[in-house]
């Protein structure tokens, strides 16, 4: 999301932190003056929520205020690098929520960051499609009996292309690295991404690589790097870069949020799963383990899980939503597999190699 996503669902270099709550006060603040009004003897109580952009709009937050006399802060990540070190931070409130892929809930169940969901508070999760419901089938997010993530959101990262630039869709990832495209090929700043795509470019696992595969799929980055005019870390970032330097292909990391945008900016762009597959994203919501307000916590989920509040998630950012088949895309039927995401075999090494490989280091020192 992704993301997105968040969105997001992918990783990134950036270390863009921002506060919804405060750059939206206009449009909270008479629902939240009019839910404080009506418990003048206790202070509202807060509930901090660490989250992708587009998941909880102004809005949204204020409905969820007013009903429950409480005050949201919303802060938004736009890397799973940053959300891993907001969720890690012991300096400062904790957050109570967060909402992460279904491979950082893993990692942060793993070590002991989040607490188990009163399923019993979460009444909407009656309302998911039935694979949503199947919890323990979805890697990554139960630990024996216990649930540590509530699905939300999801989106497969495919490639979004300029249809004036192409006499049919591209079918392979490969085109990125075709030459004809110097200089107008999008990339997502992220190293496990990066190297999960050049991986799966190669026909390889693309979260379990091998020691001895390093070196070569570096150099196949670099190469990437030639073609690429630019890396983003936001959709918002990317709609403008594709708009400003007429890119012909990008690799969508939030998937059909960045195809609603550009449609909705007025630009002729398709989209595919290539044959090599995509990957794709779970978002989920948890509750960390140093959340004083476990059912606090717990009715937040229930209320983005509501079908009003789901589906405008849709309506507004073009992201699936657990309640609802997401509708078919007209002529841009998928053609590849889903990949979804799992934590990679060594984030270190490929954080490092991603960083030498953006700075321009040559082929030879790979």
């Amino acid at each position: 999301m992704a993301v997105t996503a968040g969105w997001r669902a992918g990783n990134a270099s950036s270390t863009s932190v921002r506060r919804l709550h405060r750059r939206d006060v206009a449009v909270l603040l008479p629902l939240a003056s009019a839910a404080l009004w009506a418990l003048p003897a206790r202070a509202a109580s807060v509930l901090r929520v660490l989250s992708w952009p587009g998941y909880a709009d102004p809005d949204i937050v204020a409905a969820f205020e007013k009903r429950h006399g409480v005050k949201v802060e919303i802060t938004t990540v736009a890397s799973d690098e940053v959300l891993r070190a907001q969720v890690a931070n012991r300096e400062g409130p904790a957050f109570d929520l967060v909402a992460a892929n279904t491979a950082e809930i893993a990692r942060f169940a793993a070590r002991r960051l989040l607490t188990p969901l009163p399923l019993g508070n979460i009444p909407n999760t009656q309302r998911q499609l039935p694979r949503f419901r199947s919890l323990q089938s979805i890697a990554g997010i139960t630990q024996g009996t216990d649930v540590y993530g509530m699905p939300y959101t999801y989106s497969e990262m495919g490639l979004i292309y300029d249809r004036q630039a192409f006499s049919a869709p591209p079918q392979s990832i490969a085109v990125l690295w075709d030459p004809r495209w110097r200089g107008r090929v999008l990339m997502f700043d992220g190293s496990s991404h990066g190297f999960s795509l050049a991986a799966m470019y190669r026909g390889l696992p693309p979260f379990h690589i091998d020691a001895n595969k390093f070196s070569p799929l570096a150099k196949d980055l670099v190469a990437l790097r030639r073609n690429v005019r630019a890396f983003y870390s936001l959709p918002e970032e990317s709609l403008e870069l594709f708009r400003k330097h007429r890119i012909a292909v990008m690799h969508a990391n939030y998937g059909q949020q960045q195809l609603k945008q550009m449609r909705d900016a007025g630009l002729d762009v398709g989209y595919v799963v290539p044959r090599e597959g995509a990957l794709a994203w779970l978002d989920c919501w948890a509750v960390t383990r140093r959340s004083t307000q476990v059912e606090l916590a717990a009715a937040w989920i229930n209320h983005m899980l509501d079908p009003a509040v789901s589906r405008e998630l849709t309506r507004r950012q073009g992201l699936a939503n657990t309640l609802d088949e997401p509708p078919a895309l007209s002529a841009d039927a998928p053609a590849g597999s889903i990949v979804w995401l799992e934590p990679v075999e060594d984030e270190a090494r490929r954080a490092q190699l991603w960083q030498r490989i953006l700075s321009g280091d040559r082929p030879a020192r790979f």
